[in-house]
């Protein structure tokens, strides 16, 4: 198993850090590290490092990391999705699943018919996941969850972005119109409604502020489901 862990102070030139909190007691407890051991660092922002484990406490482990070097895992495109997310005991797999196929940023939506708006804790929660997710899979930049908006601040501020808009509402030949336009995209960002869907007035304000339809198919998906299909589509 890899044993990577996230330091957001990892020194370029390499020297002496400590992983404390969360990482030190995943390191400590769950993996069980012994003094010697080589493990990875990375700090979310693309940079990773070799280090070894010279000692360690219960609750600190200090280590010495060789210099940093900025491998390449990134998609192409940079991907931007606004989800009105669903229970609590569904986001941490949609974050996951997000995390892992390479969107940059996740903003969660409030929409006409949310029925639950994300508290503070969820998405503390929430962030934590991305960093076990980017562990896990290899990621060195941490996917970026935003505070939450509702629908239409969401739509205006995409509006004001140089980048291709798309919401997830069927239409006539909307997903032809989108695969075309996605083939030149480097910028893009996507929306996702709630258990029920769009109102006709957010499908509406969306448009006039430069949203494409873009149509998943003839069945219905959960949530979870649409943002990944969108995700893997356009990554």
């Amino acid at each position: 198993m890899t044993r990577r862990y996230y330091c957001s102070n990892l020194p370029s030139n390499g020297g002496n850090i400590v992983l404390v909190d969360a990482e030190a007691q995943h390191a400590i407890r769950v993996m069980r590290v012994k003094t010697g051991e080589s493990i990875t660092l990375f700090d979310g922002k693309g940079s990773e490092a070799e280090a070894v484990i010279e000692s360690i406490t219960r609750r600190e482990c200090f280590c010495s990391t060789q210099p940093t070097t900025q491998p390449d895992r990134e998609p192409q495109v940079s991907l931007h999705l606004g989800v009105a997310l669903p229970k609590p005991d569904r986001c941490r797999e949609l974050v996951e699943r997000l995390t892992e196929i390479g969107v940059k940023t996740l903003t969660p939506i409030v929409a006409a018919r949310t029925q639950r708006e994300p508290s503070a804790s969820l998405l503390e929660k929430l962030r934590r996941t991305v960093i076990e997710a980017c562990k896990q899979s290899g990621r060195n930049h941490l996917m970026e969850i935003q505070d939450t908006l509702t629908s239409s601040q969401f739509f205006a501020d995409a509006a004001h972005q140089d980048q291709l808009l798309w919401i997830a509402h069927p239409a006539d030949d909307a997903d032809q119109v989108a695969v075309a336009n996605r083939d030149d995209a480097t910028n893009c960002c996507a929306a996702v409604g709630p258990e029920g869907g769009w109102t006709e007035d957010e499908v509406g304000l969306a448009m006039q502020n430069g949203f494409q339809c873009l149509p998943l198919g003839k069945r219905i998906y959960r949530i979870e489901t649409a943002a990944v299909v969108i995700a893997a589509r356009m990554l």
